[in-house]
């Protein structure tokens, strides 16, 4: 049989009636809501307390715990993210005895936790152990407990009304042995019926190849395209709160944006490339190879057809798709009078100082004697990478400076004068542009100005590449 592979995002799964409603009982082919095996996130927000905060860095239980010496800080904070999920399960479950149970599970699997890092704590006291040897097993123990717990919830609640469930847990909790992830996943779906069975998949998969340290907490895309491609499925679908749309209709209006509709595996890149993952791009690329259609939906809107990303997929005319961007992009920039002739050199030094500290080189330029990299780190980072390259290239004057990077992308730009025409519009948003780049193979372009004219770029991109006027056609359409 055919069947689907579909993630559920963490802002969507912390609206059960939605998940259940809009998804799960409206999205079945023909009425038939099996055939699919579901991926879930953790609910939205449990991952900050976790870990940390993705926006604005604020630590969870494990930066604590990274941090040598806060013990009653981590706890405090393992204590409060205990009573953040029982209050989430209070609100799902009304019963009392199902409540209990809700509890009793996600309990366990905290107290555990503690135990563990309490036993790790002790031990590196001695000299003989480091913290730092052990702080990614502790990462992925903390980030598998919010998929844990919502996957169990929600295998639970669709059970309780009326549908045939399972939860599927590939956390490895209490496992003998870590095995590579296509065999956990193979050994995890055996002998479940998808005609009659719908399985709820944890996001988080324990195994020998360690997730997060390859994708850090882009772990679920990875377990759910791998999960897609093991089983032979006919699309990946991904469920958001919003629609893969022309730009963030908080910048430009949500009456101005549209679904983009159809796309490539390429425009998809572009927008990861500037942390705008519409899905990792280690995780599409399995897709890809085996030809599987990724379908990107919005959980309130279900009788829309969503976003389809192929392998193969042109725009029948040439034209912008998406003005996409990023804040909070530090430009490094390294001038040395001796770089002429020596470039290749000069780079390789420095893209080594760069992921040494794990820095996100989003673009570049490159002259005669000067090399800027753009990089999508934190001031931190940026901080110990100018060190680094401060000490390997003495005679060269290193600077950074804090910018935007807005790019507009589409499967077909190649439309002649576009790149005059983006320029004036930003112009005459009074916009200056500090850097452009585009390739020849023109499926975008970016502008990298001044962090305070980022929104005002946005807009005045989406307003002159993808709006369409009254006359009836878009700008940049040949």
């Amino acid at each position: 049989m055919t069947h689907s592979v579909e993630k559920i995002g963490g802002t969507s799964m912390s609206n059960y009636e939605a998940v259940r409603d809009n998804i799960i009982l409206e999205g079945g082919e023909n009425g038939d809501i099996y055939g699919r095996i579901f991926v879930v996130s953790a609910y939205g927000g449990v991952t900050d307390l976790l870990l940390e905060n993705k926006r604005n860095s604020h630590p969870g239980v494990y930066a604590l715990f990274a941090d040598d010496g806060a013990e009653t800080l981590w706890r405090d904070a393992l204590s409060k993210v205990g009573n953040t999920l029982k209050e989430i399960n209070a609100e799902l479950f009304p019963d009392a005895e199902q409540l209990a149970e809700a509890n009793k599970y996600i309990e366990s699997r905290l107290f555990e936790a503690e135990r563990c890092m309490d036993n790790l704590h002790r031990l590196c006291q001695h000299g003989h152990f480091g913290l730092e040897d052990h702080l990614l097993t502790v990462r992925e123990m903390l980030a598998s407990i919010g998929e844990a717990h919502s996957a169990w919830n929600t295998a639970t609640l669709l059970k309780r009304d009326g549908v045939n469930a399972c939860y599927v847990d590939l956390s490895g909790w209490r496992a003998d042995e870590a095995l590579p992830l296509d065999e956990h996943i193979k050994e995890a779906l055996a002998g479940i019926d998808l005609t009659t069975t719908l399985p709820i998949v944890t996001g988080y998969a324990h195994c020998q190849e360690g997730l997060m340290a390859s994708f850090d907490r882009g772990y679920s895309e990875m377990t759910f395209s791998r999960m897609a491609v093991i089983s032979g499925a006919h699309e990946a679908v991904i469920h958001k709160e919003y629609h893969l749309s022309s730009a963030d209709p908080r910048l430009v209006g949500a009456e101005k944006v549209v679904p983009i509709g159809r796309t490539n595996y390429d425009v998809a890149d572009q927008l990861a490339n500037l942390g705008m993952e519409a899905i990792h791009p280690r995780a599409a690329k399995g897709l890809r190879q085996q030809n599987i259609a990724l379908r990107v939906k919005n959980t309130f809107e279900p009788n829309h057809a969503g976003t389809l990303i192929d392998c193969d997929y042109r725009s029948e005319k040439p034209c912008v798709e998406i003005i996409a961007g990023r804040k909070q992009v530090y430009a490094l920039e390294v001038f040395d009078q001796d770089m002429v002739g020596s470039l290749w050199q000069y780079e390789q030094k420095i893209l080594a100082a760069i992921e040494r500290f794990k820095g996100i080189v989003i673009t570049k330029d490159i002259n005669a004697n000067t090399i800027t990299n753009y990089l999508g780190v934190n001031l931190k980072t940026v901080k110990r990478i100018v060190s680094a390259v401060k000490e390997l290239f003495p005679s060269a004057e290193v600077s950074t400076r804090k910018v935007a990077i807005i790019s507009a992308i589409g499967s077909d730009m190649q439309v002649p004068g576009m790149l005059a025409k983006t320029v004036s519009a930003l112009a005459s948003a009074n916009i200056s542009v500090l850097a452009m780049h585009q390739s020849m193979r023109q499926v975008d372009m970016q502008f990298v100005v001044n962090e305070d004219d980022y929104e005002k770029g946005v807009a005045s991109l989406h307003r002159c590449l993808v709006e369409v006027y009254d006359h009836g056609e878009a700008i940049c359409v040949a």
